[in-house]
Formats: C-alpha cells, sequence, structure tokens
C-alpha cells in the first residue's frame, strides 16, 4: 500500500505544482546580475586597455561603447550594480537574523526590485547621461 502511493508522488516540485516565491526569485536575479557585473567589467577594462594601446583603436572601442548598444550595455550594468547591491544589502540583514516571516520577505524582495531601478534612473539622472 505504501510502496503504490510513493510511486505516485513527484520526485521533486515542479511548475505546475510549485508556485515561485519572491525570495527564490531574488535569490536567482541577485546571481544573473552578478554574472552581469562581471561581464560589464570585461567591457570596461576593454575599454581602459583600448585607451592605453593606441588611439585608433580606443576611437573603435569607444565607437562601440557610446553606440545604442553600449548605452544598453552600461545602463544595464548600474542597473545589475544597484540590483546587486541591493540584495546583498537583503542578505545581510537575513544574516543578522530578521525579516524570515513571508510578509517581510515578500516586501524586502519587492523594495530589491523596485530601488533598483529607482536608484537606476537616479544614477543615470544624475551622471548627466541624459544631457
Amino acid at each position: 500500500m505504501a510502496n503504490e502511493a510513493k510511486g505516485k508522488r513527484p520526485l521533486s516540485p515542479h511548475l505546475t505544482i510549485y508556485r515561485p516565491q519572491m525570495s527564490s526569485i531574488s535569490s536567482i536575479l541577485v546571481r544573473i546580475s552578478g554574472v552581469a557585473l562581471a561581464l560589464g567589467f570585461v567591457l570596461i577594462i576593454w575599454w581602459l586597455l583600448a585607451a592605453s594601446i593606441s588611439i585608433p583603436y580606443f576611437e573603435t572601442v569607444n565607437d562601440i561603447m557610446t553606440s545604442w548598444f553600449g548605452d544598453i550595455v552600461m545602463v544595464g550594468s548600474v542597473w545589475a550594480l544597484c540590483y546587486h547591491s541591493l540584495g546583498g544589502i537583503r542578505h545581510l540583514i537575513w544574516d543578522m537574523g530578521y525579516g524570515f516571516d513571508l510578509k517581510t520577505s515578500d516586501r524586502m524582495g519587492w523594495s530589491v526590485i523596485i530601488g533598483s531601478f529607482i536608484f537606476t534612473i537616479m544614477v543615470i539622472y544624475y551622471s548627466g547621461a541624459l544631457s
């Protein structure tokens, strides 16, 4: 009897029965933003190396970095930096033992997401990139 019931249960939750929670989505986004930061830093290092190699090479790389594609990558990098930083603060709060109840955890998750967009807009606005 017990063996029959055991064979009919799923081995692990999947999307048909498991609803992703804010904490799991936020954790995944923190990791993705960390990878995006690494890729953004590679592009910035490439730009700085081009400046030290030669003027024509720098002009080529600078044209790429200041194009619409480069602007999208840099704005994405600023967002990744803001999100990753706020996610890190959220984890520090958890490390101190606070915010584990579901309501607080969800609020902190939404705060990190909304705050990252607000900080990104503030950085872009105050850096003068919109002028």
